[in-house]
């Protein structure tokens, strides 16, 4: 598990900078054209943005259970912050587990208690009375929660600590 830790800050930092680049890049070419395919790669690559904070959630969460006897990961990481007394680091494991549950189910419980809390959260969660993050642009993939390069390092970041966390006080 520690390994991953170590990795994960520069894999976060490289897939970002390929994505950005990747965005750079079409964005000069939307400078001189007006290509169908270049507004179609910027939503491909919001979504991508999307998919690599699923896929480090997805991650931690089977290194967990694999390291525990094949106790549900969250339940043991939760466990694991209580034990440590980390409220603070609790509350953004939940914000942000319950914001990768709504990119992957959509409106529910996740979506209800992070909408409760949107002005506390770190990220942006789309209100129920909200179509769009941002009028007008139409590189916006339809999510409820904005997938930026700041989600994706913050989501990082939460893993890293929650997964230093258990290493340190698993029961």
């Amino acid at each position: 598990m520690h390994h991953y830790v170590d990795l994960l800050p520069g894999i976060t930092e490289t897939a970002l900078a390929h994505l950005n680049e990747a965005e750079r890049e079409t964005r000069e070419r939307l400078k001189t054209s007006a290509r169908t395919i270049d507004v179609k790669i910027l939503q491909r690559l919001n979504l991508l943005r999307a998919i690599t904070a699923l896929g480090m959630f997805a991650l931690t969460e089977s290194l967990i259970q694999d390291g525990d006897t094949g106790q549900y990961g969250f339940k043991v990481a939760i466990e694991c912050l209580d034990r440590a007394g980390n409220a603070e680091l609790k509350q953004r494991f939940i914000d942000f587990k319950d914001a990768i549950n709504v990119l992957k189910h959509g409106r529910g419980q996740s979506y209800d208690r992070l909408v409760k809390r949107a002005k506390a959260l770190p990220f942006r969660v789309k209100l129920p009375e909200e179509h769009l993050f941002n009028e007008g642009n139409v590189t916006e993939v339809a999510t409820l929660i904005e997938v930026d390069d700041e989600f994706i390092r913050a989501t990082s970041t939460v893993v890293a600590e929650v997964l230093a966390c258990v290493e340190q006080h698993k029961s």
